[in-house]
């Protein structure tokens, strides 16, 4: 799997920069020519991802989240969020819908979900006081070959 470009950004885990990570992402894919579904089903799973590092990970406090892409030549999009935040305990615990570690904040427990319905695979990697990755792949142009 031949990589044609990469990109990578380093943000702080502010809730402003949840916008601006999916817009660079947005960017970031733009000369693969995706369908308005695609490009909002990528920046969907991305801002829940973003978020999911700025509420869980980083629980009020400040850390950075780093975000790496490649497009691969089949037109993949690989796209690499991860914090150093409090890790996650048990990873697939936390991948059923509807379980939170912040009920008080309101939280629907939905985000991997969400990234898992968007795209073609979600992959999370954690480790407790060391932080989480979330790798997110969505092939572009794969939609009915257009």
């Amino acid at each position: 799997m031949k990589t044609v470009n990469e990109m990578k950004l380093c943000v702080p885990s502010k809730g402003c920069n949840e916008a601006f990570a999916r817009s660079v992402v947005s960017a970031f894919i733009m000369n693969l020519d995706p369908t308005v579904n695609e490009l909002s089903d990528l920046k969907t799973a991305v801002s829940e991802a973003v978020t999911n590092c700025i509420v869980h990970g980083y629980r009020r406090q400040s850390g950075m989240i780093y975000i790496n892409g490649k497009i691969t030549v089949e037109n993949k999009v690989i796209i690499t969020i991860r914090d150093k935040g409090c890790g996650i305990p048990n990873v697939k615990k936390a991948m059923e819908p509807l379980f939170t570690t912040a009920p008080e904040e309101e939280r629907a427990g939905l985000g991997f979900a969400v990234m898992q319905s968007f795209c073609d695979k979600v992959r999370v990697r954690s480790k407790p006081d060391s932080g989480t990755t979330v790798t997110l792949e969505k092939i572009i142009g794969s939609e009915n070959d257009r």
